[in-house]
């Protein structure tokens, strides 16, 4: 197995390398074995695809459950892997600080932390408070004795606040507070994947699998984006599919859909030894 330093200057270097790569959302360890058989180069937890797992709505299951799954994950290949931190699962910049901290012992080389506050009442946080949240995570990342890639986000769109020039602000404070990659999940047109890209000058995350967006990795790279993930969409496809094969049995009283399933066989063989 290869070092976590090692992990992290994998990490960082394909952020650098000039053009945009896929960064897979496993959840789990056995989904993560199966995306690097396939030849993925990093992966990235999903608190969605967790969530659902365990049978909750994403943003419920809480930060000691998540590092733990994203412990497995990180463990269960050499490939580098970027954790979903959610808020840092706590408002105060203490709380972000410790869990990037946390993530790291975990075995993750990246991460990221939102600006989302998890309250209906206030979705997001005030500008100066989420500034002040970034920088104490960059903080802890960047004091760390291997390369921590740290991703802010901001979260507007996620929301309904479609609101560009606060989304644009956000991350470029978020860049100057110490953020490694910026994300604004949720963004939905050409124009404003350009438009953040053109706005910062550190390497931008864009959610695909999600909106009816419909750009290819080439597309995406073209504008500039540098890392591509999805978020939950593919375990959401996942549970189509079961959703789909439980639906044939009960209205039909068939079992077709075992004709389409992945080998029994197949799938020993990308989980390897």
């Amino acid at each position: 197995m290869r070092t976590q330093k090692e992990k992290g200057e994998d990490f960082r270097f394909l952020h650098q390398r000039g053009t945009a790569f896929i960064m897979p959302n496993p959840w789990d360890a056995g989904t993560a074995r199966m995306l690097a058989h396939m030849g993925f180069e990093a992966l990235a937890t999903t608190s969605a695809g967790l969530a659902f797992s365990l049978g909750q709505k994403d943003g419920t299951v809480g930060g000691e459950r998540t590092l733990a799954n994203a412990s497995a994950i990180a463990g269960a290949t050499d490939l580098p892997v970027s954790g979903d931190l959610e808020n840092g699962f706590g408002d105060s910049p203490e709380r972000a600080a410790e869990t990037i901290r946390m993530a790291a012992e975990a075995g993750l080389v990246g991460g990221s932390i939102e600006d989302a506050t998890g309250r209906e009442e206030q979705p997001i946080y005030g500008i100066e408070h989420a500034i002040e949240r970034i920088q104490a995570a960059a903080e802890a990342a960047h004091a760390l004795p291997f390369p921590f890639t740290l991703t802010a986000r901001a979260e507007n769109y996620l929301y309904g606040r479609e609101d560009l020039k606060d989304t644009i602000h956000r991350l470029r404070t978020y860049q100057e507070a110490g953020a490694d990659v910026l994300y604004a999940p949720g963004l939905g047109t050409k124009e404003e994947i350009a438009a953040v890209v053109s706005s910062v000058d550190r390497p931008v995350n864009v959610l695909m699998g999600f909106g009816g967006m419909d750009f290819s990795i080439e597309e995406l790279s073209e504008m500039g984006v540098r890392r591509v993930s999805v978020g939950g969409a593919l375990c959401r496809m996942a549970l189509g599919a079961f959703m789909g094969a439980a639906r044939e049995m009960k209205e039909r009283g068939t079992f077709r859909f075992a004709k389409r399933a992945a080998s029994t066989q197949k799938i020993v063989a990308m989980l390897g030894p």
